[in-house]
């Protein structure tokens, strides 16, 4: 069913519940789980993150790979360097490229006055996807 899973993560709380959604499709449908987290350029502008370097960023990532692999899912992970702001445009343009079959990201459920003013990834992601997403709380 879902031979691709495409698991977006930051360096938030959250992460950990994408990657087991993640873990989870894959293991049934026997699918692939590809970990991108979008690492965005602008790190003055940046909100509330904990991963500053492209390098804490690739670490990050490979440690979600390896948690994947030892559980017995074939799992592969990137980063993406992007501009601030652009990280929706930035995974649903790799989950094309890639072919994933679905999106699985996280949101941090700001109430609506606050995802209007600072913007949720997530949000974007699922009006910009032509494939389906699936949104962890």
């Amino acid at each position: 069913m879902y031979e691709r899973i495409l698991a977006a993560v930051d360096e938030s709380e959250i992460a950990e519940r994408v990657l087991a959604t993640a873990q989870e499709l894959a293991t049934l449908s026997k699918g692939e789980v590809l970990v991108l987290h979008v690492w965005e350029g602008e790190p003055a502008m940046r909100q509330s993150c904990t991963v500053t370097t492209y390098e804490e960023a690739r670490m990050m990532v490979e440690k979600a790979e390896r948690n994947l692999t030892s559980a017995g899912v074939r799992a592969r992970s990137a980063v993406a360097a992007n501009l601030y702001s652009h990280a929706a445009r930035e995974i649903t343009g790799y989950a094309r490229a890639h072919d994933v079959s679905v999106i699985v990201i996280g949101s941090r459920r700001r109430g609506d006055l606050a995802g209007l003013i600072a913007g949720s990834t997530a949000h974007k992601v699922v009006h910009l996807a032509d494939r389906p997403v699936v949104v962890v709380p």
